[in-house]
């Protein structure tokens, strides 16, 4: 059996798989990602009933994946997210990741290896993190946005500099403007910026929506919207970098 751990710079997901099985696992990664790695995995384990000598091959990805100190290689997000999305949507030719601290669009080939990417890492514009401080400023919790903006009209954001756009939502709130239709325009424009760096890549004929951002209908209808094309949210969507990360280990030791 292998392991996949992807250390995000919010949560953390752990993925064993075994012949017939997957055992998963997501928690927060706190302020160390070593610790969170090592006790997730430890958890998974005693929660799957399996010893650490049966491991055979551990693969650690994400932002904090160069901390796992126990992890037999550590492989870029990149290359798993990919391998990750194709297992979740066969035919997979786009991937769309949007995380806490960035967003990836990954053109991927038949069998889930990347082709070409484009990633935004130099700012927290468009990512989960952006949505955490825009729901602070909006006084309600992130799960709560993604169904907030049913048939809202969109008020414009200016801004998509996390800072500037925090102050332009308690502006709009205390002109009064409706918390849907400013949450639909944050929506928007997350679509809005992912949408052209994936404009970028052509036009793929299967895009698939992965990261804990995607678990947010509210971005993922807006994002269909501007890429004018349906986007597909796997089930397991979260856990898509880290199930790539075991496959990858599973291609190690098979």
């Amino acid at each position: 059996m292998t392991v996949g751990i992807d250390i995000g710079s919010v949560a953390t997901k752990v993925v064993l798989l075994n012949q017939t099985e997957m055992y998963r696992i997501v928690c927060p990664t706190g302020w160390s990602p070593r610790q969170a790695g090592r006790e997730a995995y430890q958890e998974l384990l005693a929660r799957s009933g399996c010893a650490a000598e049966e491991v055979r091959y551990v693969v650690a990805t994400g932002y904090g994946r160069v901390s796992l100190d126990f992890a037999d290689r550590s492989v870029t997000e990149i290359s798993c997210h990919a391998r990750g999305a194709h297992y979740l949507s066969a035919g997979v030719s786009l991937v769309i990741d949007i995380g806490g601290q960035d967003s990836k669009v990954i053109r991927v080939d038949g069998s889930g290896r990347v082709e070409d990417f484009i990633m935004n890492d130099k700012c927290a514009a468009g990512t989960g993190r952006f949505l955490q401080v825009m729901a602070n400023a909006l006084g309600c919790e992130v799960d709560e946005l993604g169904v907030m903006t049913e048939d809202a009209e969109p008020v414009k954001i200016n801004s998509m500099c996390t800072v500037f756009a925090e102050s332009e939502v308690v502006g709009l709130l205390a002109e009064g403007v409706p918390k849907e239709r400013i949450v639909q325009g944050l929506h928007q424009s997350i679509a809005r910026r992912v949408a052209g760096m994936a404009a970028r890549m052509g036009k793929p004929p299967k895009v698939v929506f992965t990261g804990g951002v995607a678990r947010n209908e509210g971005v993922c209808r807006a994002l269909e919207r501007e890429m004018g094309a349906p986007v597909e949210v796997p089930d397991l969507c979260q856990y898509a970098g880290a199930i790539g990360a075991a496959l990858i280990g599973r291609d190690r030791v098979s």
